[in-house]
């Protein structure tokens, strides 16, 4: 199942992010487990860990001379955690990334296919106007047969 759209959400005082009801379906048939992480620290994705656990697989299979691989181990590992859904579909964002990415109170939930990204609103609106869809990006899209 395919995780799509956009849900304003919150982020409560113990650093909890409840689920959207729009995603909590589709993500509960991956199971309870999550890691949270990020390449950049200015927002969270959450991977189902089957999802997650496959993109390490891939990461395995690459060289350990990689500086790609590197970096992006390191990046996540450093803003990363697992984490299990609670009962009430909250999951914990970690707090070296909810310090990084200044997650509290409003944000925006999107579905990004088989992940879920987390920002603060603010944040979405300025990377809309900063980083407008342009003729390249509909040449990388048609390459891609899309």
């Amino acid at each position: 199942m395919k995780l799509r759209g956009n849900c304003p959400a919150k982020v409560d005082e113990k650093g909890r992010l409840k689920i959207p009801a729009v995603f909590l379906d589709a993500l509960k048939k991956y199971g309870r487990q999550f890691y949270i992480t990020s390449t950049t620290g200015e927002s969270a994705r959450i991977y189902p860990m089957k999802v997650w656990s496959k993109i390490e697989d891939k990461l395995a299979q690459a060289s350990s001379q990689s500086p790609a691989k590197r970096k992006f181990l390191l990046r996540t590992s450093y803003f990363g955690q697992a984490v299990d859904m609670d009962g009430q579909g909250r999951v914990l964002l970690p707090a070296v990334l909810r310090e990084a990415a200044k997650m509290k109170g409003e944000v925006d939930v999107f579905g990004s296919l088989d992940y879920l990204e987390v920002m603060i609103h603010a944040r979405v609106l300025e990377d809309l106007k900063n980083s407008p869809f342009t003729d390249v990006d509909y040449k990388a899209l048609q390459d891609m047969g899309i």
